[in-house]
């Protein structure tokens, strides 16, 4: 029961469709034993990039679809329905692209985006750190300008894609300022002094690798930060401005995924006579369900339609991750009620983006945090644009 889609463009909806097809044809097939092997699907990601979805949002010169936010919102969408773990990937590696399209120079534009956002190299973000989650200015991971390189020293966790990454966006102190002493860059693999952990033991989406990596004495060339010395913070925080409304998309596609199957599962269960669907009772969780995930639907693409128009969307950002990770919590803790017993067991995958939902409202910064961010936007009084859609 695919979600219904009011699109912009022919192209738009073309996107989706060969989303579709290839959620069915590539991923659907290999979910349930990749999640219950804990293997990490790399050639999926060859696969979407060849296919143009790992580049929708970028610009058509540095190797992307220049789509709107709102379009590659719910192609990620799409994908969670079916497969999470491979969502939260694309939502991640768009993350890692993000600060190199937005700040970097022409030449590096050229150099490096064209494979990253044609899936040739994935990329990991490496902001948090283990005593430094939400908190991002406290970091402790050094940049040390040593003549045309940088000597990186420190550790960095819930690095997703740690270890199976071709390269690493960076987030690293330069100065003790605090607003204004990390830097960015963007480290290779391959780069002497790198290492990842093994990967976490995690509740849910297990097919999507997170590990802690170590920096010892790493050096990147000058040419590899990516912006001005001291810009990082605020690349940082531009950065998760869109990693959450990717999440935010992520999260309202698995819950889509969940009434898909509590459905189909309610319509084919019967008890006292008729389908448990045609009972009221079940029926009024199944319709909460559905409302919730529309209402995060509509929530992530307003704060889309913001970004697309340059205007600020950070609180509606904020709001669009809050909302969404709560309701997929929600709808999915409902979708094993609605199977009952067999909810519980692995035999359906409800269970499984049930254990995935919970993970949404703590990565890209805890719900709590975002509702910090929402009330000091409150506080600031911030809002009350007008704007005239299509006006140039």
């Amino acid at each position: 029961m695919p979600a219904t889609r009011a699109l912009p463009t022919e192209e738009a909806v073309e996107l989706i469709q060969l989303t579709r097809t290839l959620a069915a044809k590539e991923l659907a097939p290999r979910v349930a034993d990749a999640e219950a092997d804990g293997a990490f699907p790399r050639d999926v990601f060859r696969t979407l990039g060849r296919s143009g979805l790992l580049g929708l949002p970028f610009a058509e010169e540095d190797g992307g679809a220049d789509q709107p936010y709102g379009v590659y919102l719910q192609v990620l969408e799409e994908v969670a329905a079916v497969w999470s773990s491979v969502a939260v990937g694309i939502s991640v590696h768009a993350l890692s692209c993000f600060p190199l399209a937005r700040f970097g120079t022409a030449e590096q534009r050229r150099t490096w985006l064209p494979d990253m956002l044609g899936g040739e190299l994935l990329g990991a973000y490496c902001l948090s750190e283990p005593h430094a989650g939400s908190d991002p200015a406290a970091m402790i991971t050094r940049a040390v300008r040593d003549g045309d390189h940088y000597v990186l020293d420190g550790t960095k966790a819930w690095t997703t894609h740690g270890g199976y990454a071709d390269f690493y966006t960076v987030m690293a102190r330069t100065s003790e300022d605090r607003a204004h002493g990390i830097s960015c860059f963007l480290v290779p693999a391959d780069a002497p002094g790198l290492s990842a952990d093994p990967p976490e033991r995690k509740m849910g989406l297990t097919g999507s690798a997170t590990a802690t990596m170590r920096l010892e004495n790493v050096r990147v060339p000058v040419e590899r930060r990516i912006g001005e010395e001291g810009q990082g913070l605020k690349i940082a925080l531009a950065s998760l401005d869109c990693g959450r409304l990717g999440i935010s998309a992520v999260a309202t596609g698995l819950a889509q995924g969940a009434l898909d199957h509590a459905v189909r599962y309610a319509r084919e269960r019967e008890t006292f006579g008729k389908p448990i669907i045609e009972h009221q009772g079940l029926a009024f969780v199944l319709a909460d369900m559905g409302a919730a995930i529309e209402s995060a639907r509509a929530t992530a693409l307003s704060a889309a339609r913001l970004k697309d128009l340059g205007l600020p969307f950070t609180r509606e950002a904020s709001i669009a991750k809050l909302v969404a990770t709560d309701n997929a919590m929600k709808v999915t803790t409902d979708a094993v009620q609605v199977l009952g017993g067999y909810g519980y067991t692995r035999d359906f995958p409800v269970e499984r983006f049930m254990r995935e939902a919970k993970v949404m409202q703590i990565f890209e910064g805890t719900n709590q945090i975002q509702r910090m961010i929402i009330s000091r936007a409150l506080d600031r009084d911030e809002g009350g644009v007008l704007t005239v859609l299509g006006k140039e």
